[in-house]
């Protein structure tokens, strides 16, 4: 069977536009992205594709953006060389990054922000009149009247509360609605301070880990040097066993760090609402500077900033305007209606009236509010909730004042641990273990003294690494409770709001 002459042509037209898009593609200056080269790693089990790149060779001097992670296919199969460039999301972010990526993303926050706007929108509409009632009446026997018999009345009514009961239960939403992005604000603060502690936290793990794995390499020169001692009979056997199992007690911390490291940068990640297993990579230094601060400033900062106490603060407002609403109900409430009368025209002529004519009427009614010990209860409620806010409100006040006097205590101390710690005990330590060590070397100490000595100075690095860590965490604990941040090293801004509607 002979191919149709049109089919011909369209399959010749297809092969050249085929051959010039691949064309185009193999001269592009600049690779973005690895899908656009037509590469192949080698070797590689499916041959069929092999023989399929080999046609689209790729230019030796093609230059290749590298973003994110890279694999490298170095020989491809026409024997160019070339870089294949695989796009990944980064593998960390800075702590900037990660605190924006909270703010952004954390499911609590976005829950909180979304009740802010649920309470900014009632308060829209509690001052509102409640709706028109339209009604219609059908009479099964119409009434029959001189001018007619009435078959139906339509009537329609508005009720009007007190306008001074809508005004207070207005100012009474919008003050709650406030307290709940006050709510938002200090949740935010809390979330913030997560990340950063976190952060810190697994900067004293990776230090912790580092720490031990450099203490792993001096251990093992330690019980190298046990060998030697050994080999010419001034030491025993016993002496490289205890090395050895020193070095085992060490490899058991370690597991027990990385454990440590997995849990803690699982929260970071839970907090940014990401995948679990994404990498925190804190910074290799960390040096925070105690900033110039007093519990008096921090207490009035935590007045001024707090979002918390500004809540307690909105919400005591909110039932005072509580109690408003509860006075203001015993205010009659007025409701006017109109009614419309469809009467027949079935009547004979008549001089005194209109014969057909639809009637209609206005009226007016008004609660009355008899029931005393009703409006009583709901007045005592409303004033027993405003106390209550009161109480709230300065319980609050007080514990923050705890608060902040045991925070800044905390820093205090974590500082002039880190001080000593720094400039005189691991100094000295140090010098003991090199004494020791030459003095075992010499035969002078046994070998379980230079042990103390190591367990020692690892301790005491370990618990460096420590108070740096408690410092950060107490100041940064101390900026969420002032609500404003302090100036301190390695800490970034807080992100700005988002945008309201």
């Amino acid at each position: 069977m002979k191919d149709h002459p049109s089919v011909k042509v369209r399959g010749f037209g297809l092969a050249l536009s085929t051959a010039f898009i691949m064309g185009c593609a193999t001269h592009t200056a600049n690779v973005q992205e690895a899908s656009t080269a037509k590469v192949a790693l080698a070797p590689t089990a499916d041959e069929s594709a092999l023989q399929e790149t080999k046609s689209e060779p790729l230019e030796s001097d093609t230059q290749i953006v590298k973003t994110g992670a890279e694999a490298t296919a170095r020989e491809l199969t026409d024997g160019t060389q070339s870089d294949l460039v695989i796009q990944h999301p980064p593998l960390s972010q800075t702590l900037g990054e990660l605190e924006m990526l909270a703010v952004d993303q954390n499911p609590q926050l976005v829950k909180l922000y979304q009740e802010y706007n649920a309470a900014s929108a009632r308060s829209h509409y509690v001052n509102k009149l409640p709706d028109p009632k339209l009604g219609a009446n059908v009479f099964g026997d119409p009434i029959q009247t001189a001018s007619g018999s009435q078959r139906a009345v339509l009537s329609a009514s508005q009720a009007i509360p007190w306008l001074g009961k809508l005004n207070a239960e207005e100012q009474r939403a919008c003050f709650e609605a406030f307290a709940v992005r006050a709510d938002y604000l200090s949740e935010r603060l809390r979330v913030i301070a997560a990340v950063r502690t976190g952060w810190y936290r697994l900067y004293v793990i990776d230090q912790q880990i580092a720490t031990a794995t450099a203490n792993q390499e001096l251990l093992k020169s330690l019980i190298d040097v046990a060998n030697a001692q050994v080999a010419t009979g001034t030491a025993t056997q016993g002496d490289v066993l205890l090395g050895t199992l020193e070095l085992s007690k060490l490899e058991e911390r370690l597991l027990t760090y990385r454990k440590l490291r997995v849990a803690m940068q699982a929260e970071v990640n839970r907090l940014v609402a990401r995948d679990a297993d994404l990498a925190v990579l804190p910074p290799e230094e960390l040096e925070i500077k105690f900033p110039d601060i007093s519990a008096p400033q921090i207490y009035q900062s935590a007045i001024d900033s707090q979002p918390e106490i500004q809540a307690a603060q909105l919400r005591t407002q909110a039932t005072r305007w509580g109690i408003e609403v509860a006075r203001l109900s015993r205010r009659p409430e007025l409701t006017l209606s109109a009614n419309y009368f469809f009467t027949d025209n079935n009547r004979p002529p008549s001089n005194l009236y209109k014969v057909g004519q639809d009637p209609w009427s206005l009226g007016a009614q008004v609660s009355i509010p008899l029931w005393k010990e009703k409006y009583d209860a709901l007045e005592n409620e409303a004033t027993w909730k405003h106390l209550a806010s009161n109480y709230s409100e300065q319980d609050l006040l007080d514990r923050y004042d705890a608060l902040i006097t045991e925070l800044l205590a905390e820093a205090r101390r974590a500082e002039e641990t880190a001080v000593l710690y720094k400039e005189t005990i691991l100094p000295q330590a140090r010098q003991t273990l090199r004494a020791d060590q030459e003095s075992y070397s010499r035969g002078s100490v046994e070998f379980d003294r230079v042990i103390r000595d190591y367990r020692n100075l690892l301790t005491l690095e370990l618990g460096y690494h420590q108070a740096i860590g408690e410092l950060a965490i107490s100041l940064t604990q101390l900026s969420r409770v002032a609500g404003e941040d302090f100036s301190l090293s390695n800490v970034p801004v807080v992100p700005a709001l988002p945008g309201e509607n």
